[in-house]
């Protein structure tokens, strides 16, 4: 049986204190725990953030790769080596900004992966810049006189890239987010948990106070229907002032990537034999 000492590093986290990332790294050992991953068969990718650090502070396999670029590593890894749990964790700016174009392309190839996005509204690693999210009108350091753009909605984003498991959580709610977490791993398919992270540093609108007076749990709703794909839609536009809905917004089955991936049919690429082969000529030809 795993347990939360398993997943335990010499190294500690050095995020801020308070720093809503502390909720999200509990809430994945949780998940691993509670799902009796064995730390040798799961893969943590990140990308460049505050969050990505992650890797180094939980005990599974991982790799830390360059800004933008977590999901076509955490592709890459599934389709080698298909029996590997894949979780990748970054920020809103590494997800939703440099990194938009996987995000849509991982989504509608429906990569067996789990997405958590440490979203805190803002660049909270270079020091408090705005994010794809930030709301318009957010005055930082890079936008003196409030930043003019729509912020992007990544939940309506994946539902039109037809990702199968569409979620949204909250640092400051652990069991829940634990809960999702969890979801989104056994679901087969791309599933996306969107997190709202207060940074306590920079971001001094969107905090704790500020997301608990206006959460809401989806699941206390027994009328909604996280299989209708319309109603999704409005579920995600209907953020307001006083309401911010998390939860599960949409789900569906589809055949992962993997599944259907021709190249996998023998097994799992890693454990197919290259003994036999000669790399020779390749490497003559391009080195």
């Amino acid at each position: 049986m795993t347990e939360l000492k398993d997943l335990e590093t010499k190294a500690v986290p050095n995020w801020c204190p308070g720093c809503g990332n502390f909720g999200i790294q509990n809430a994945i050992k949780k998940a691993i725990v509670n799902l009796n991953l064995e730390p040798h068969n799961v893969c943590i990718v990140t990308g460049i953030g505050c969050g990505s650090k992650i890797t180094f502070w939980i005990n599974t396999y991982g790799f830390n790769s360059i800004h933008g670029r977590s999901l076509p590593v955490a592709s890459a890894v599934k389709l080698a080596n298909p029996e590997l749990t894949v979780i990748v964790v970054g920020g809103d700016g590494d997800g939703y900004g440099i990194g938009m174009g996987h995000f849509v392309h991982a989504m509608r190839r429906n990569i067996d992966i789990t997405y958590i996005v440490d979203n805190n509204q803002i660049y909270g690693l270079t020091k408090g810049q705005t994010s794809p999210t930030s709301e318009k009108g957010t005055k930082t350091k890079s936008t003196p006189f409030g930043v003019i753009e729509k912020p992007v909605n990544p939940l309506s984003l994946a539902l039109s890239a037809d990702a199968t498991y569409v979620s949204r959580g909250y640092a400051g709610e652990l069991e829940h987010l634990t809960k999702l977490i969890e979801n989104g791993i056994n679901h087969k398919g791309f599933a996306l948990i969107d997190t709202f992270q207060p940074c306590v540093t920079f971001n001094k609108v969107n905090t704790y106070e500020f997301f608990q007076k206006r959460v809401s749990k989806l699941e206390e709703d027994s009328s909604y229907d996280p299989t209708n794909k319309l109603k999704a839609f409005e579920k995600c536009n209907s953020d307001t002032d006083e309401y911010l809905p998390i939860g599960l917004f949409y789900k569906e089955d589809r055949k992962t990537y993997s599944e259907e991936e021709t190249g996998l049919e023998k097994g799992p690429i890693v454990k197919h034999d290259i003994s036999n082969i000669d790399i020779t000529p390749l490497m003559e030809k391009f080195m």
